[in-house]
């Protein structure tokens, strides 16, 4: 962080950087209002399901005590059986339009929680207790000892710097990870792109990883990729992993995206090579 030596360049600072407090909190306030909103309608779309539900244990029930009374007409029963065929048909249809809705409502949060997000540098392998009171200055020195030539050429600020979980387990035998919210997304872009570049990332000669933060949800369906992502990187495929979690790689002069493993596996089928490749995983 480059420090200010004059008393107004440092008041238009604290300016700039209490404006874009106000605008974090107030895009933390109405996400928090679309949160909401996706909490209610996610429950009206369960309450509906679970009723449903309960309304198809009520008609079996009147079905069973109709088919083992005695004096029940044959003709009765075919009815009662028809009928409860029917309404299974219809709540098993409205049970996927409520799926869809729900899968809907899950996809808008993690986008939310993503771009809320977004400015966010997450450094991995830092070791515990490095420094816990400055991260912000240990931020620079990664910087520094890694990309000298970004320092020099960006006017690097940092608006947070901690550790995440905000609590340390003493039964987590990994360090926590560090997230540095940086003011530009496309400083961060910048930033990780170089890492990328470089391969291989220190903090004072001990490996580390930078990366984009994202929500946990998003985090996961990436993860889902990296055991293929890792074979396909040695073959030199050049695999990349776009948001959310869609893995893109080159094949005979083409670049394939895939969204999902099943289609991939559907698409292996018709190339012998790489399907050997990945028949072991996928």
């Amino acid at each position: 962080m480059r420090r200010q030596r004059n008393r107004t360049k440092l008041s238009m600072e604290d300016i700039e950087f209490r404006t874009t407090l106000l605008r974090s909190l107030k895009n933390c306030l109405e996400a928090a209002d679309k949160l909401n909103e996706i909490y209610k309608k996610t429950n009206k779309t369960l309450d509906l399901i679970l009723g449903n539900q309960l309304e198809i244990k009520h008609t079996r029930t009147e079905i069973t005590n109709i088919i083992q009374t005695p004096d029940s007409r044959p003709e009765e029963r075919k009815n009662q059986v028809n009928d409860l065929k029917c309404e299974e048909a219809k709540n098993t249809q409205l049970e996927k339009q409520n799926e869809k809705r729900i899968q809907k409502c899950e996809d808008s949060v993690r986008s939310l929680w993503d771009s809320f997000k977004r400015t966010n540098i997450s450094i991995i392998g830092v070791p515990e207790d490095e420094r816990e009171q400055d991260i912000e200055n240990l931020f620079e020195e990664i910087m520094t000892e890694n990309f000298p030539h970004l320092v020099k050429e960006m006017d690097l600020q940092v608006q947070e710097a901690r550790r995440t979980p905000n609590k340390r387990n003493p039964k987590r035998t990994t360090p926590r990870h560090i997230i540095i919210k940086m003011p530009r997304a496309k400083d961060k872009e910048r930033i990780l792109k170089t890492a990328r570049e470089r391969n291989s990332v220190t903090y004072k000669g001990i490996p580390i990883r930078l990366s984009a933060d994202f929500s946990t949800e998003t985090l996961q369906a990436r993860r889902e990729w990296q055991e293929i992502f890792k074979v396909m990187n040695t073959k030199n495929l050049q695999p990349r992993l776009l948001y959310p979690a869609k893995l893109s790689f080159r094949i005979e002069g083409q670049i394939k995206s895939f969204t999902d493993k099943e289609k991939l596996k559907e698409f292996i089928t018709t190339k012998p090579g790489l399907y050997e490749m990945l028949k072991g995983i996928l």
